[in-house]
């Protein structure tokens, strides 16, 4: 396989990007189905190994998975203004079915929080049915015009949560404990990619939020891309669709929702946070594959003996490690090697004649190209040796991100270094303008606040835009 079948990401950072889910088996634009994507075995595998991750967090937090209806009724999207206002120029509608017009037209899902909220209203009866915590696998439809696989599809996957509670402190709770114990573990135990936890502005929210809450990662190009929301709905839907309960006064009250997802942009982010020129770069903890075995021989004799080896050497891997041996026999070592390091794989061992012989095996690691990151360890205990380095990467690959993204930070005190810092990263300014000043500067430099960090420092300082005296800082980025 040749090694320039990946534009270098100086040359064309948006080139490489595509170049790499192409050549890595990850997606292919289904150009029959405009700004839809056909997922490959790397990139399904990929998605379903962070599925696993995910759904294990969301329900050891006490969630059910449960499952909707993809056509909602079109009245439902009226019923909550800024909800539809939000969504209008992305929405698909169904008009014709069985061969005649329906008598109301059906919106392909964009979000579910019309359709759930009314059968909550049906569901929820008093407060001994709360909280209600759901969540649900599935794809949607917005109908995007510009599109790259997997950050901005027509047809995307995620997960969407939908819980109702009492109290608005509850629901506020709910918000920040899947920002925090769900979204932003995730990311940074996982996928080995640093976040802001923040809130967004009122211009950036969810529509028909109270508050959003987000996490942001930095990619390679210095953009940010928002990695996962979580939305306090206050009681707007609940007006919206009567979703009710009766407390223990035997008084009438309105839930408060909440709603919060992720996608399969995840894989986008995975990929423009670790991956070089040479391919794909994946933390070891989401790996399809975390070690691929290519065994060397130029014989049958050969063959026998260094394939008897490996067989030794791996028969203690099932259920320990992600693995596989590579003993196609039309393909050369160098072609293998080529292909598995192009696919992410995060370790590779070679395994000769001599190597047999010797008691070794040459252990290669994708996360440091070439020389530098190939030795030569005993067969003897590989397991474990194989085991503590992918630990290692996985540490290593996420302390790569953060000083990445800490290189290209920098706090800004006026709007000229602001316009400055955007070209190269995240620029953190005290903010007390107005929306109106928000579109302003978006306008004027592509950039956007990406979000009010949550950990903030609690000094005064003053406005990048307006030069007031404010406590809060922001970071402003160009985003994905």
């Amino acid at each position: 396989m040749p090694k320039d079948v990946i534009t270098p990401r100086a040359r064309d950072y948006n080139q490489w990007y595509l170049d790499i889910v192409r050549e890595a088996d990850m997606a292919e634009v289904a150009e029959v189905v405009r700004g839809c994507i056909v997922f490959k075995p790397t990139g399904w595998a990929l998605w379903e190994l962070m599925q696993r991750g995910l759904d294990e967090r969301i329900k050891e937090t006490g969630h059910a998975n449960v499952q909707f209806p993809l056509l909602i009724p079109k009245s439902f999207i009226m019923k909550e203004a800024e909800h539809v206002a939000g969504f209008a120029p992305e929405v698909a509608e169904v008009t014709r079915a069985g061969g005649e017009e329906l008598a109301e037209p059906y919106v392909i899902r964009p979000t579910s929080e019309t359709i759930i909220g009314h059968f909550y209203s049906k569901w929820i009866r008093s407060y001994r049915d709360l909280p209600l915590l759901y969540n649900q696998w599935c794809n949607v439809m917005r109908w995007e015009l510009r599109t790259r696989p997997f950050l901005r599809t027509a047809e995307f996957i995620w997960q969407e949560g939908h819980t109702a509670h009492a109290t608005e402190e509850d629901a506020e709770a709910e918000t920040l404990k899947i920002l925090y114990d769900v979204y932003a573990d995730f990311a940074e135990k996982e996928m080995a990619v640093p976040v802001i936890r923040g809130l967004k502005t009122e211009k950036e929210k969810f529509p028909g939020a109270l508050r959003s809450y987000c996490i942001e990662a930095m990619m390679q190009d210095g953009r940010a891309l928002q990695a996962g929301t979580s939305h306090n709905l206050g009681q707007n839907f609940a007006r919206a669709f009567d979703i009710t309960y009766t407390d223990q006064s035997n008084t009438v009250q309105y839930c408060w929702t909440t709603s919060w997802g992720v996608s399969t942009r995840l894989i986008g982010a995975l990929i423009m946070t670790h991956s070089d020129d040479e391919g794909l770069v994946l933390p070891p903890r989401l790996a399809p594959i975390q070690v691929v075995v290519v065994p060397i021989y130029k014989n049958d004799e050969e063959r026998v003996r260094v394939l008897e080896a490996v067989g030794r050497m791996t028969a203690g891997w099932k259920g320990r490690l992600r693995f596989k041996v590579d003993d196609r026999d039309n393909f050369t070592p160098g072609f293998k090697y080529n292909e598995w390091e192009l696919k992410g794989v995060p370790l590779r061992v070679e395994v000769g004649p001599r190597d047999v012989d010797k008691g070794s095996v040459a252990v290669a690691r994708r996360d440091i190209p070439g020389r530098e990151g190939k030795s030569i360890v005993p067969q003897e205990g590989l397991t474990e040796r194989l085991l503590g380095l992918l630990d290692e990467i996985q540490a290593g690959l996420f302390q790569r991100a953060l000083a990445f993204r800490e290189a290209h930070t920098a706090v800004v005190s006026s709007y000229e270094e602001l316009k400055q810092q955007i070209e190269r990263g995240f620029a953190i300014a005290y903010w007390d303008g107005s929306s109106e000043d928000e579109k302003r500067i978006q306008e004027e430099t592509r950039a956007t606040i990406r979000c009010i960090p949550l950990d903030q420092p609690g000094t005064v300082g003053t406005c990048v835009y307006t030069g007031r005296e404010t406590t809060r800082q922001v970071v402003f980025a160009r985003a994905y």
